[in-house]
């Protein structure tokens, strides 16, 4: 029996089968890929740029790490990494090839392919050896993961002792009529912007459920606390729109 069967799990607001979920996310990926990128401008108005260098200056990369960035998708955080730290390396791992092939065809990818790798990957069970990275991040990518635990377990695993994970996700505002005003413009504005711009509405309608489906900061941390972290801390973005959390492997 496969691991999951018979277990339902949800898909934005749908309950699904839990052996079915990869294939949808993988499905909603595919469908984007080509206009993800302008599609996080558009949606956040560029402030997705600063999350990304709010977890660079928290993780401050050092010359000579080895980077796992998994749902890395078209490479933002291994370039800005790089960028950071000469002569550490990288290797973008995502199960949707065609954000890999997106992120391949960036300018950044040929100025840093020597440093770089990119692997179709799956964060439950990632193709790595044990203790192989000093740095494991994953942005905006966790939500979407069938068994959260799994994928933070792998983290764990693929980790040398004393490395850092690092995840970046969207979250939840801890002022209910925040909260409130941004659920409207979640789900009133970004449907249509992804209908409009990528020609998908679904996806995007999807991408804003998965969003309000994820615990919240302090459930969070624990479960990372839970998969053997430790130093486990978040810090809020934008009122707690997005949340870095971070921890150790001791």
């Amino acid at each position: 029996m496969d691991q999951g069967e018979g277990k339902t799990t949800h898909f934005g607001f749908r309950t699904v089968d839990e052996t079915a979920k990869a294939g949808m996310v993988h499905g909603v990926f595919t469908r984007v890929a080509s206009k993800y990128d302008v599609m996080n401008d558009v949606m956040s108005g560029g402030v997705h740029r600063l999350w990304k260098d709010a977890m660079m200056d928290w993780l401050a990369p050092r010359p000579g790490q080895r980077l796992l960035d998994v749902a890395g998708g078209t490479g933002d955080v291994a370039f800005r990494f790089l960028g950071r730290a000469p002569g550490a390396s990288a290797t973008v791992c995502d199960m949707t090839e065609q954000m890999l092939v997106e992120g391949r065809n960036r300018a950044e990818a040929e100025k840093m392919g020597d440093r770089l790798d990119w692997v179709v990957g799956d964060a439950m069970a990632l193709p790595f050896a044990d203790r192989s990275f000093d740095t494991y991040t994953i942005s905006f990518g966790i939500r979407n993961v069938t068994r959260i635990h799994d994928a933070l377990a792998e983290a764990y695993r693929v980790l040398k002792p004393g490395g850092r994970l690092m995840v970046l996700e969207f979250s939840q505002l801890p002022n209910p009529m925040l909260q409130k005003a941004y659920d409207l413009y979640s789900f009133n504005v970004i449907p249509v912007m992804g209908q409009v711009i990528a020609g998908d509405r679904d996806s995007y309608q999807y991408l804003v459920e998965s969003i309000r489906n994820f615990p919240d900061q302090d459930s969070f941390a624990a479960m990372i606390r839970a998969a053997g972290f430790g130093q486990v801390k978040y810090r809020n973005l934008t009122l707690g729109v997005a949340a870095l959390h971070s921890g150790w492997k001791l």
